[in-house]
């Protein structure tokens, strides 16, 4: 079977539309509303899910996020209850489901028994944003062999290294917008036509952009220069500020439909 992300990325290439990424973290606020906003993000319009697995150090993440993370850990959220959660999503969606995973998570639980049980739930591909490129040699393999994408990370301060990183990538390219961590930010501060023109020299994946974007104007105008745009904080934030089950997934559902929107 073909790979969910490609498929997707093909359909609204052809459609003339771009990818809505939305992230969320799996375990927060607890293991059932993860399941629920899945599902709730793929009927407003979501086109790929990106799902968090919690981790106590996450360096490329910003508070909104770390305490995120913090929240699901002490939830009790694990691999294998996540795991078990994307069985769950599997029965009711066929949408494409993406990890961000931290290397050290994955080195703990076995990276051959990871990735083989990602596979067997149904997981896409895996991103990991603290993998060196000079050690993902033997991840690359396995995850080759039970067709599970390793997606490729790249930032504006990637410059020569880009090539290197985006050789043997799958899926699509994540293109982290700006220097520092994930947040909500009113503007990018990078060159995003420059950047972007820079890593389509090496690869014809398609490219999302990600970090900092937290509204639909801002999907609006960087739309131009990528093929999908990836939104975490801002959805995270909804999550943190609504009340009860039905408020969250109202304001998450929202802000989600607002960003897809802008990008048909």
């Amino acid at each position: 079977m073909a790979n969910r992300i490609d498929a997707k990325f093909k359909l609204l290439i052809q459609n003339g539309e771009k990818v809505m990424i939305p992230f969320i973290m799996a375990g927060d606020p607890d293991i059932n509303m993860t399941i629920d906003l899945v599902l709730a993000m793929e009927e407003a319009g979501a086109d790929i899910i990106e799902l968090g697995i919690p981790y106590s150090d996450p360096l490329a993440d910003g508070v909104i996020i770390q305490e995120s993370s913090s929240r699901a850990l002490k939830k009790g959220a694990k691999i294998s209850i996540i795991m078990k959660a994307v069985e769950e999503i599997r029965k009711k969606s066929n949408i494409p489901l993406i990890y961000l995973v931290y290397y050290n998570s994955i080195f703990k639980y076995g990276i051959d028994k990871f990735i083989k049980e990602s596979s067997q739930v149904g997981v896409d591909g895996i991103i990991i944003p603290d993998l060196p490129i000079e050690e993902r040699g033997d991840i690359l393999k396995i995850s080759d062999k039970y067709g599970v994408y390793l997606i490729p990370l790249v930032a504006p301060t990637s410059k020569e290294r880009i090539k290197k990183i985006v050789e043997n990538g799958k899926g699509f390219v994540y293109c982290v917008s700006t220097k520092g961590v994930t947040g909500i930010r009113d503007d990018i501060d990078t060159n995003v036509e420059e950047y972007m023109k820079m890593i389509s020299q090496y690869t014809k994946l398609p490219k999302a952009l990600g970090f900092g974007i937290s509204s639909a104007e801002m999907a609006k105008k960087y739309k131009l220069y990528c093929e999908g745009i990836i939104v975490g904080s801002a959805i995270v934030k909804r999550i943190i500020d609504s009340t009860n089950k039905e408020e969250t997934i109202k304001n998450v559902k929202y802000i989600v439909s607002q960003i897809k929107n802008v990008l048909k």
